[in-house]
């Protein structure tokens, strides 16, 4: 065969490959989403409370799908307009429950899966390896909880998620045309959905402009891209002075002064700390990288885990054991956690106990100590031209990425002043910039496919997302269920505290909105709680909720306040496979009052 027909073969067959695979990749990325939705039905994601700070936002649905007006309600200050269409969309079709509402996050989170994937495919990741690395995250327990909330924070991923697609095609576009449409397709749809999480617009403020830099030799896209920039720029004022004078919404400044400086650097170096863990599966197969190193890389890993060890002394007094252990917000009550949601009720068993805790807290600490050794043993990666579908250069995605994560890493600090707490949750928006640098530098420097041993990881990850979960809404339906039993006896619900979640629900039965010290609109917003009796029990954020006088609780264990009141406990069963647990009512008042 001559060379001619032999170009010829391969320019007719290379179209025809490239297809096949766009469409496997595809397919790949389905079954990413469709993952999310079967584990999630799995894990029996039902109950008519609260599930943390969703239910006010619950509420803002069903106040939007009745009168198209966004009402606020005393609580957060998102201004979750995207979040809200969508919602009023399922209650339209399907009416008005917690879990309809709730469903309407599914269907997001099963969107931003594929999405996710289709993003790791074209930074340069293999099918097999977006498809792990794509799992890893969407099936976490961090993930699969947070898509059978109405928390902003799926929302939020979203958004950022299809910032980045949108910039990375522009990059890879060929022609000016299509790196214009990508760009403007970045912008748009981070603005919209970053209606519902305010800090995802980073990806409009930081993201889109990095890119724009990128392309800044293509004068074509340039201009129209800035033009696209600016106006979202105005958007994004235009929405914050909306949002800032919404009766009963919550603002909360960008810095208080005086600036908790100790608490946020304490907070962030949690959060660090944590991402290791909620990558668990990718990271661990970078644990052999550490015994292939050079003597000055092992002097550097040296260095690193005497600076962890440095920074665990330090905090010693705040992070008990001496170093935390993974999950390291466990025991601080962390909406994700050893023990699902936090719920205000004490005693709640913990689902890993300290021997496996400690095991994974070496692995993910071996892993990031692998990944440092792998990124240095070779040197630089060089910066091969860029073709279209090739995926962008390591420079390029560097200045893609790292301004983000610098910039969204300062705000989170930032926020410490208000929310003293950085949590887990908050870390979301920085799984897909981890895992792009990770599945490129494995499959770059170690090996073309992640190891076998992902897909064990992936699944113990899974079936342990699956657990606390289920866990999670088992125990919110004992809680009302006990509750419908007392208030069954002729006590009003005004009288129980069933935890601050399930007291949200109460109060906005009677109330307009929570009472909330950061409210400034209306001026006489917040009422300031009368003090209460020394002897009483007091129900969780009591503040928050001044048409709640408890007089019975619900509890896991029987004899705290005043005892057990004469109410049959309810019982909730965890996976896998324990004993019941008993959920007990009990007495808020001394006898004889």
């Amino acid at each position: 065969m001559s060379i001619e027909t032999a170009a010829q073969t391969v320019t007719l067959i290379a179209p025809v490959t490239k297809g096949k695979a766009v469409r496997e990749f595809r397919i790949e990325a389905v079954l990413c989403a469709l993952g999310v939705v079967v584990c999630e039905l799995i894990s029996k994601p039902f109950t008519t409370m609260s599930i943390c700070d969703d239910g006010p936002y619950i509420r803002m649905a069903h106040t939007f799908a009745n009168t198209g007006h966004i009402v606020y309600n005393g609580w957060g200050a998102a201004l979750m307009a995207a979040q809200l269409c969508i919602a009023a969309v399922f209650i339209k079709l399907f009416g008005f429950s917690a879990t309809c509402v709730r469903m309407s996050t599914l269907l997001l989170a099963a969107v931003t899966a594929f999405v996710f994937h289709r993003t790791l495919v074209r930074t340069g990741g293999s099918g097999r390896n977006a498809t792990l690395a794509t799992l890893a995250v969407v099936l976490s327990p961090l993930y699969l909880m947070l898509s059978v909330t109405f928390m902003t924070d799926i929302a939020g991923l979203f958004a950022t998620t299809l910032c980045l697609y949108g910039c990375v095609r522009a990059i890879e576009a060929s022609s000016d045309r299509s790196a214009i449409g990508w760009v403007c397709f970045a912008v748009l749809t981070c603005a919209v959905f970053g209606t519902s999480r305010q800090i995802a617009w980073l990806g409009d403020i930081v993201m889109v402009p990095c890119a724009l830099w990128l392309l800044r030799a293509r004068r074509r896209v340039l201009l129209p891209g800035l033009a696209a920039t600016a106006i979202s720029f105005l958007f994004i004022l235009g929405c914050m002075h909306w949002l800032a004078r919404q009766p009963y919404a919550v603002p909360v400044p960008l810095i208080v002064r005086p600036f908790p400086l100790r608490v946020a650097l304490l907070q962030l170096s949690l959060i660090l700390l944590e991402i290791p863990f909620l990558v668990f599966p990718v990271i661990a197969l970078f644990v052999p990288g550490i015994f292939k190193t050079k003597r000055y890389v092992g002097y550097l890993l040296l260095a690193v885990l005497v600076a962890y060890v440095a920074i665990a002394f330090h905090w010693r007094k705040e992070l008990e054991p001496l170093i935390r252990l993974e999950p390291t917000a466990a025991s601080a009550g962390s909406f994700v956690n050893v023990s699902g949601v936090f719920s205000g009720l004490a005693g709640i068993p913990d689902f890993l106990h300290t021997k496996p805790r400690v095991i994974l807290t070496a692995l993910c600490i071996a892993g990031l100590l692998g990944v440092i050794a792998v990124a240095f043993q070779a040197g630089t990666a060089k910066s091969a031209p860029l073709t279209a579908g090739s995926g962008p250069t390591w420079k390029q995605l560097g200045v893609l990425l790292l301004p983000f994560s610098v910039a969204y890493l300062v705000l989170l600090g930032a926020t410490v002043g208000t929310t003293y707490n950085i949590y887990d949750r908050y870390a979301l928006n920085l799984l897909g910039p981890a895992m792009i640098v990770l599945v490129r530098l494995y499959q770059e420097r170690m090996q073309p496919h992640l190891s076998l041993a992902s897909v064990p990881l992936v699944a113990i990850t899974c079936v342990y997302g699956i657990f606390v979960t289920h866990n999670t809404f088992a125990l919110d339906r004992a809680r009302v269920d006990l509750a419908n039993e007392i208030h069954a006896s002729g006590v009003p619900f005004t009288a129980i505290d069933g935890s601050w979640d399930y007291n949200f629900d109460t109060e906005l039965d009677i109330a307009t909105h929570l009472n909330n010290r950061l409210l400034k609109v209306p001026a006489n917003g917040y009422i300031p709680p009368p003090p209460q009796p020394a002897d009483d029990c007091l129900a969780t954020w009591y503040a928050y909720t001044p048409h709640i006088h408890a007089l019975y609780g619900v509890s896991l264990f029987r004899d705290i306040c005043y005892g057990e009141a004469p109410f049959a406990p309810v019982q909730y069963r965890p996976w896998p496979l324990r004993k019941p647990i008993n959920l007990y009512a009990v007495r808020y008042l001394p006898p004889g009052r």
